[in-house]
């Protein structure tokens, strides 16, 4: 017998395999997929860390999970400066005066306030009750036009009015000449890519991939005392209220050898409504690389169904009711912790899922 079955080998399973062994305990740790790491995987390709499944910039201003995750590897000084591609014209994001300069030829962030409020007051945006309401009041019309409404669309599948608001309040919006789209004080990509910092993760735990939970569910729950349970909580209750949604994604990766350097940028965002993929990503820029060849992959986003991969909840109001049912199971479990994006259907960014981990560590061992 285990201590933990851990079903699971991405970040949260991870933080909390690592944390359960540190203290004495056993964990066996599943995944359905055939390695570790779930999204944050990195593979070396062409002596390159791709991002097999998107990019991850690790970022937070909490100094305790800066050093948490440093203590399983190295950090290089990555700083996220993405760019967006309207048909073809190039602007900063995150927005900010070089944003404001390119479309309306302001210099001074009197100016830009000045225009987004014109904006504002003609679109009639008082309280915002949408996605595309709350971007307007963010930064006016033009550039919710030409640098959010196409890319959001295209991302979550239905019209910006039909988004709630919330969504886009993660945007930064700034009246300074500053490309980091970031705030946060810590920032980096590990030197080497994700999958390392997992490895040390899970060195203690024994891993079998490959491996469905829900495949031969019995029998891997009678390995172990407890549960730690990062899929998706609908499933793992049958869908007996019902199938929660998500958004999934598709990836096409290649390498190009005549080229060394495909975009200039790590992260480019394609904000138009034709394009049907929302970002192309160049892998090597993440660290600096200057190999002769370069690889980008190109992200698609896609509407999820059975037999897809789950990549974000959509945390609109039927779901999340839908979700209050689940957790109100979740709660009256003894031997099952949830945790994850998928776990407790909410989007986490990864600092956010290492606190999260180790507060139902506490909560356990406490």
């Amino acid at each position: 017998m285990y201590d933990y079955l851990i079903v699971g080998a991405g970040l949260f399973g991870a933080v909390f395999a690592y944390e359960a062994t540190q203290r004495g305990k056993t964990c066996l740790v599943i995944d359905k997929r055939d390695h570790i790491g779930g999204n944050l995987y990195t593979e070396k390709i062409e002596d390159i860390n791709v991002h097999k499944y998107g990019a991850h910039i690790f970022h937070t201003n909490n100094k305790k999970v800066w050093d948490y995750i440093n203590q399983f590897g190295e950090f290089n000084r990555y700083t996220n400066a993405p760019i967006a591609n309207f048909n073809g014209e190039i602007y900063n994001l995150p927005f900010n005066m070089n944003t404001f300069n390119k479309l309306w030829g302001v210099s001074t962030p009197n100016e830009a306030r000045k225009v987004i409020e014109e904006q504002r007051k003609r679109a009639g945006v008082i309280t915002p009750k949408n996605l595309e309401e709350q971007a307007i009041s963010l930064v006016g019309t033009d550039i919710y036009k030409k640098l959010i409404k196409g890319y959001t669309e295209k991302q979550w599948g239905r019209p910006a009015k039909e988004l709630p608001a919330a969504i886009i309040r993660r945007i930064p919006v700034r009246f300074t000449y500053d490309n980091n789209y970031f705030n946060d004080k810590y920032q980096g990509i590990p030197i080497g890519g994700y999958t390392a910092i997992i490895e040390k993760m899970l060195m203690n735990s024994e891993k079998r991939l490959s491996v469905d939970f829900f495949q031969n569910r019995y029998e891997l729950s009678k390995l172990a005392h407890k549960i730690v349970f990062t899929g998706m909580i609908d499933q793992y209750y049958e869908f007996n209220y019902g199938v929660l949604e998500y958004r999934s994604l598709k990836f096409e990766t290649k390498v190009l050898h005549e080229i060394n350097n495909y975009q200039g940028n790590a992260v480019v965002n394609y904000t138009d409504n034709v394009t049907p993929y929302t970002r192309i990503i160049e892998h090597k820029h993440f660290e600096f690389g200057t190999q002769e060849k370069t690889i980008i992959t190109k992200e698609y986003p896609l509407d999820w169904e059975s037999g897809k991969e789950p990549y974000y909840p959509i945390n609109d109001e039927k779901n999340n009711n839908l979700y209050i049912k689940y957790e109100e199971l979740a709660k009256q479990e003894k031997n099952v912790i949830f945790g994850g994006r998928l776990g407790l259907y909410k989007y986490f960014d990864m600092h956010q899922v290492i606190v999260s981990a180790l507060e139902s560590v506490k909560k356990e061992f406490s």
